[in-house]
């Protein structure tokens, strides 16, 4: 029996590569020719789209309405991520298409990296460790810093990611508030309903929403000023969540105490101001680059292919 073809949208691990050739045929997308008068995308999808019934991408390449409208037989959009900015939810709902994520395999690992990039920021950690490196302890102290334990946090977001984020904060004796589409009594943090009242009331503020169109640039000017001159803003949700030239124009003046961002509005590209802040720390967006992370999260990739094409439920649905 032939086996279902997989469309993979960007490269993946080898691992979940491995894992999805052992159970269906893999179209790369990567390995298609550069398009040209003879032989183009197009003819690619003319010829096989027909066997493509399943794409897998990930939080950076998923499935725009062109691609779903261009596999007549699509089925399911299995996504290696949590995120769904980059799939055409809409469209998938119109066309019956089922989607899936993987939520909770990535969860503790997120929240450590922000725990991670709030202490590194704070701290000036980065910096110290450019000051050891490059021989300047031997001309003087590295400057003061400011303390994490009990510095007032507030989380945009306030799921799995976020919930995760606040019980790590716990331990630092830190008050915690949040914004979030609803409030969630039963948390006992206290709930603000916008962003720039949760700003005020913070010295730490972190992004763990989902990226959507009402919260895209959700960290405006008026948030940053909100935040201040003693306030750090993390971000381990997704670069289009801030409104970049505004972020940098603030650490640049002063106006923000500092950043700590695993993410970036026009990723791999940083603005380039932010390179030479010692009071900012960059990480590649590195939330669940681990290796038990990365392979929980492709073997739930591959179980819910799994499931749906043994007409069995679905274990992470989204659509």
């Amino acid at each position: 029996m032939e086996k279902i073809g997989v469309w993979l949208t960007c490269p993946i691990s080898k691992y979940l590569q491995d894992e999805l050739a052992k159970r269906f045929h893999l179209f790369k997308s990567w390995e298609i020719p550069i398009p040209s008068p003879s032989n183009d995308t197009d003819n690619f999808f003319n010829q096989h789209s027909h066997s493509i019934r399943a794409v897998v991408g990930n939080g950076a390449h998923g499935a725009d309405s062109a691609l779903i409208q261009s596999l007549p037989c699509l089925e399911i959009i299995s996504s290696h991520s949590s995120g769904l900015d980059q799939i055409d939810l809409v469209k998938c709902k119109e066309k019956g298409i089922r989607v899936t994520s993987t939520p909770d395999t990535l969860t503790d690992e997120v929240a450590d990296l922000a725990v991670l990039l709030i202490l590194a920021t704070v701290r000036r950690i980065c910096a110290c460790d450019r000051f050891v490196r490059n021989g300047m302890w031997k001309q003087g102290d590295f400057k003061l810093t400011t303390k994490v334990s009990g510095k007032p946090v507030g989380i945009i977001g306030l799921g799995r990611i976020g919930s995760a984020i606040a019980k790590r904060l716990e331990a630092f004796n830190s008050p915690i508030s949040y914004h979030s589409r609803s409030e969630k009594p039963d948390s006992g943090y206290k709930y603000y309903p916008n962003v720039v009242e949760l700003a005020s009331n913070s010295e730490i503020l972190v992004v763990a929403c989902s990226l959507t169109k009402s919260t895209h640039h959700i960290i405006n000017r008026e948030v940053i000023d909100a935040l201040g001159p003693k306030g750090f803003l993390v971000n381990i949700g997704r670069g289009g969540h801030v409104d970049e030239p505004e972020l940098v124009s603030a650490l640049v003046e002063g106006r923000l105490g500092g950043a700590g961002l695993d993410v970036f509005e026009h990723e791999p590209d940083v603005p380039e101001q932010l390179i030479g802040l010692d009071n900012v720390v960059l990480s590649p967006h590195v939330g669940t680059c681990t290796v038990e992370t990365r392979e929980a999260m492709a073997d739930l990739v591959v179980a819910n292919l799994v499931a749906h094409f043994s007409n069995e439920p679905l274990l992470t649905p989204v659509v």
